[in-house]
């Protein structure tokens, strides 16, 4: 029992189970979308299912009909999802500046240092003793 209750709590199990419950029912509501714009679709083209359209006896309805409702959701997930999320995401959580790590740039001033001591008055290019 205790090893079903460490594969149970282990892991991401529950964060799985939550966004795979979360992304059945946002299905649903892509689904209700897509058939909302192809039903607009098939108000200014006559119908929104093309299965039957067969120009010179080749049925490629069915095709059409697909390859329309895949751009449609994509076009729902972009700019209902990924956009807003986008915004968001830089509006709350602004990405650090890129620059010099700390690390990398106390080397490099170690480096311009050293150069600048060897080049500042030493003769024979060796480090001065102490």
């Amino acid at each position: 029992m205790s090893g079903f209750k460490n594969f149970i709590m282990k892991g991401n199990l529950v964060e799985l189970a939550v966004a795979f419950i979360i992304a059945t029912a946002f299905a649903a509501v892509i689904t209700a979308m897509v058939d909302v714009i192809l039903d607009l679709v098939g108000r200014v083209g006559g119908t929104p299912d093309f299965s039957g359209y067969e120009p010179g006896g080749v049925s490629v309805g069915l095709f059409l009909t697909a390859l329309i409702s895949f751009v449609t959701i994509a076009a729902v997930v972009y700019f209902f999802v990924v956009t807003p999320y986008t915004r968001a995401q830089q509006k709350y959580f602004p990405k650090e500046v890129a620059g010099t790590p700390e690390d990398i740039a106390l080397l490099e001033e170690i480096r311009d240092l050293l150069a600048g001591r060897s080049t500042g008055g030493t003769s024979g290019g060796s480090p001065p003793t102490a």
